[in-house]
């Protein structure tokens, strides 16, 4: 297969992977609000990560071992697809009574297939291009970025697409639309190519899960710094779950409820993705210029600002500004924590256990941290009872800009710049 039509094949995986993914992700806090489910749209979102702790090593285990990678995509798509689809059945069956029990059940059946496949789809993407002489760590990142693409159109498709008179991010037929791209990759993966498994290759417990990179809380500062991943990774998923609910409740204010930002909040929030992948072109300039603790600290305080211009801002003008703002520095606060951690952990770990510790980072960050930050996120909007009362919102915002702000002087006071270190030493 020529690079070229391979490169075009792998582009339409990472589309179809991560289209899946943003037809609900940022839209289905909105839909849950208006089911009469607004304080267990924490669950919800708590629920990617504590799969997240679990799952993606078991099935990564069955793609090593047991069942080749591209079948072991396929194949936790097409039941991601299934349970996501039986969940907007149910939805559609029960009408204004939308019981939490059922659909979360099918709910966390779906994500606890998905959540695999977003490190599967990378394994089948590094096969195929080691098979065709090519360098997945030049020529991969460009091809990811179509991930994001991918993302951001099914955001806004799920905003503007009207079914019966009702915009998709208002409905459950978000869930059909997620479900339905599953089911499409779930058939396209079985024709990449094929990926060897290690059957006879023996490995002990603690190599197949990964526990023999937990030896690295050995060692002061990779303690400190996985500490501070997982309460970072605690802001991860606030905005997913609360942002679009948030720019909903101000539908109930007649000044601004045809506003761009209430109506098309989705479009809106879709701008946090699009920086997302500016700022990956930026990392490399950044990690040269001021390392790896500085970058890490921009990303700290990128949260401070994500959150507290989400509760200065409105719909009006020039309120919406302070939105639009608050969706920019979302690419510094997700990229350069994500990516810059991940690089400290690839730099400072021996080869032998380099992928159990990246394995760990994502543990504490989508998996501890995500879940944790969730679940409090929930907490904490239901003590100032933004569900009650939509004006309170800008309080709730305001409390997780000042645990960011806190997390971060922690971090700066806490954690020693690794190329500081090596010039003392």
């Amino acid at each position: 297969m020529k690079k070229s039509q391979l490169k075009i094949r792998l582009v339409l995986m990472l589309i179809l992977q991560y289209a899946a993914w943003g037809a609900y992700l940022t839209s289905l806090g909105r839909y849950l609000g208006n089911a009469g489910l607004g304080p267990q749209i924490k669950w919800f979102f708590a629920m990617q990560g504590i799969v997240s702790i679990f799952m993606p090593t078991l099935m990564g285990i069955v793609a090593d071992r047991f069942i080749p990678a591209q079948k072991t995509l396929s194949l936790c798509h097409g039941l991601a697809g299934l349970f996501m689809i039986g969940a907007g059945l149910y939805c559609a069956s029960a009408g204004g009574a939308v019981q939490f029990a059922p659909l979360f059940v099918l709910y966390s059946l779906s994500v606890a297939f998905y959540m695999p496949t977003i490190a599967i789809s990378n394994s089948v993407a590094y096969n195929a291009m080691g098979k065709n002489d090519m360098d997945p760590v030049k020529e991969f990142p460009p091809l990811r970025v179509f991930g994001t693409v991918g993302f951001i159109a099914s955001m806004l498709a799920t905003n503007f697409i009207r079914i019966g008179g009702v915009a998709m991010q208002d409905s459950y037929t978000q869930l059909f639309s997620s479900g339905i791209l599953s089911l499409i990759l779930c058939g396209y993966a079985l024709s990449m190519p094929a990926c060897e498994v290690n059957r006879g290759e023996s490995k002990s417990f603690a190599e197949a899960f990964g526990l023999k990179a937990f030896s690295l809380f050995k060692d002061g500062q990779f303690a400190v710094f996985f500490i501070f991943s997982m309460l970072l990774g605690a802001a991860l998923q606030i905005t997913n779950g609360y942002a679009n609910t948030f720019l909903g409740s101000f539908a109930a204010d007649p000044a601004m409820a045809d506003s761009f930002a209430v109506k098309n909040s989705n479009a809106l929030i879709a701008i946090s993705q699009a920086s997302e992948t500016l700022c990956i072109l930026l990392i490399p300039f950044c990690m040269k210029k001021l390392g790896i603790k500085k970058v890490m600290l921009l990303a700290m305080f990128a949260w401070v600002f994500r959150f507290g211009f989400f509760g200065l801002g409105n719909p009006a003008w020039p309120g919406v500004l302070l939105f639009v703002l608050s969706c920019i520095v979302y690419g510094v606060a997700f990229d350069f924590f994500n990516i810059s951690g991940s690089l400290y952990v690839n730099e400072n770990t021996t080869t032998d256990i380099r992928s159990s510790a990246q394995g760990v980072f994502m543990l504490m960050t989508n998996g501890l941290g995500a879940t944790i930050g969730t679940l409090a996120a929930g907490r904490v909007v239901e003590a100032v009872g933004v569900f009650e009362d939509p004006s309170k919102w800008a309080s709730a915002w305001y409390i997780f800009a000042a645990y960011s702000l806190v997390v971060a002087v922690l971090f700066a006071l806490l954690f020693k710049d690794p190329q500081k270190a090596k010039k003392a030493a």
